[in-house]
């Protein structure tokens, strides 16, 4: 099997796609979220995505939590609203760090979670997902992980797991949007 490394930016978003995954690829999790704030609600998500991956047997790794870089390159979209300028930005300093680690960890193939998030569109997601993939010479795994009944799969699954529901994309400025 193919080594994939799944950037996981929470527990509800990647419920549905850990199996789905797993049946191709020898997946490894990756943790990257320097965007969600406050650090108590960074923990609560990591929590979750750890607690999953135990259940599934899948190998969890934490990237630095670094929200000082976070805002450093967003600073100029504080103002935009969620889904604004300030988003491609963010996705694609994660993905950029979820490529690197692929690459330098003998990893085939990076993909993400994000494009489970109801309010994140995989039109501007896997291009970003594609581009970083290609700088580092690793393949990236194209999907929108909303269609195909995943989405409703999701929702059973986070009922039924008793997973915790965040309630904002997770930076700071969407929180107090």
């Amino acid at each position: 099997m193919q080594k994939l490394l799944l950037h996981v930016c929470c527990g509800p978003c990647s419920v549905a796609i850990f199996e789905e995954l797993s049946q191709e690829f020898d997946v490894t999790v990756h943790f990257c979220n320097s965007n969600i704030h406050p650090e108590t609600e960074y923990d609560k998500r990591k929590q979750e995505v750890i607690k999953l991956c135990k259940e599934l047997n899948l190998e969890f790794i934490e990237e630095e939590y670094n929200p000082k870089e976070w805002f450093e390159k967003t600073e100029e979209y504080k103002d935009e609203p969620e889904g604004g300028k300030r988003c491609p930005v963010c996705f694609e300093m994660r993905l950029d760090k979820s490529a690197e680690y692929a690459s330098k960890n003998n990893f085939d193939w990076l993909a993400t979670s994000l494009t489970s998030g109801r309010n994140k569109y995989a039109e501007i997601i896997n291009p970003i997902g594609l581009q970083v993939a290609e700088k580092y010479g690793i393949k990236f795994f194209e999907e929108d992980w909303k269609k195909k009944g995943r989405q409703e799969k999701a929702t059973k699954l986070i009922d039924e797991k008793g997973i915790y529901r965040q309630d904002y994309c997770g930076c700071i400025y969407s929180l107090t949007e």
